[in-house]
């Protein structure tokens, strides 16, 4: 296969895997390096990628592996995925109208959710921001982190219940509007 066939398939995902790369590292510069290594080794290796094979999760498994042999990854593949307590529902208030105040309500959600995710083990936040903002499906995740289907949707419950514990409790609430 050509360098071309390479490019044609790998530039769009540019985006996606700088993306997922900065939620994983937390960093910019890290999340650059890591894209660069990442694509340096998929040009490598894409004489062993399968043509007609998924290979946005054959691209996204090399940027995994890439993550987890890196310093910053080696730290954070051996945290423990434990059981969550009971967690309350937390209900969000839509927003009708863009005023200043609705604005500032956004913004510190947004800041509120940035901070839970990054509180979040790797193992679990990497599934949520491939399903919620790869817009992967189960499969494709599981493809991707070369996990059982059942396993990454295992994954996606306990990130999502442990995110709703994390946005409940009161240092994060503190940002989210009061006082605004």
């Amino acid at each position: 296969m050509a360098s071309g066939e390479f490019e044609e398939l790998a530039v769009p995902l540019f985006g996606s895997l700088y993306s997922t790369a900065r939620w994983l590292t937390g960093n910019r510069e890290e999340a650059e390096d890591l894209v660069q290594e990442t694509y340096a080794k998929a040009l490598h290796g894409f004489a062993s990628y399968q043509q007609g094979t998924n290979f946005r999760a054959w691209i996204f498994r090399i940027l995994r592996n890439t993550f987890l042999t890196s310093r910053s990854g080696l730290a954070t593949s051996r945290e423990y995925l434990a059981e969550d307590g009971d967690i309350e529902n937390v209900s969000a208030s839509a927003v009708t109208t863009v005023t200043p105040e609705s604005l500032a309500l956004m913004h510190a959600d947004q800041k509120a959710l940035e901070a839970a995710l990054f509180r979040l083990p790797t193992p679990l936040r990497e599934v949520i921001v491939l399903c919620h903002l790869e817009e992967m499906s189960y499969r494709e995740i599981a493809e991707t982190l070369a996990l059982p289907q059942g396993t990454v949707m295992s994954r996606l419950f306990r990130a999502r219940r442990l995110l709703r514990k994390l946005l409940s409790e009161p240092q994060l609430q503190e940002g989210r509007g009061h006082g605004v």
